[in-house]
């Protein structure tokens, strides 16, 4: 009776799903924030984890424009 006990513990502890959920929690709060203007794109870029050009801010832009369109539902929203 232990060993399933501990084995369910383990299994609903270690869920993976949470993991995802928080991820895409910070991607989708990182786009929201980029949208109001509360980061510029090179703070966005280092908090989505995505390589960047230092030095070329239209490129910045371009590729949080992509990165957050794929989370956003509506796509009439322009970042």
């Amino acid at each position: 009776m232990r060993k399933i006990f501990l084995s369910f513990s383990i299994i609903f502890f270690f869920n993976p799903a949470n993991a995802v959920t928080t991820r895409m929690f910070r991607v989708l709060d990182t786009c929201a924030r980029y949208r109001l203007n509360e980061l510029d794109a090179f703070q966005a870029l280092e908090k989505l984890k995505i390589e960047h050009n230092i030095n070329d801010q239209i490129e910045a832009k371009a590729k949080i424009k992509k990165y957050c369109s794929v989370f956003t539902p509506n796509e009439k929203i322009e970042f």
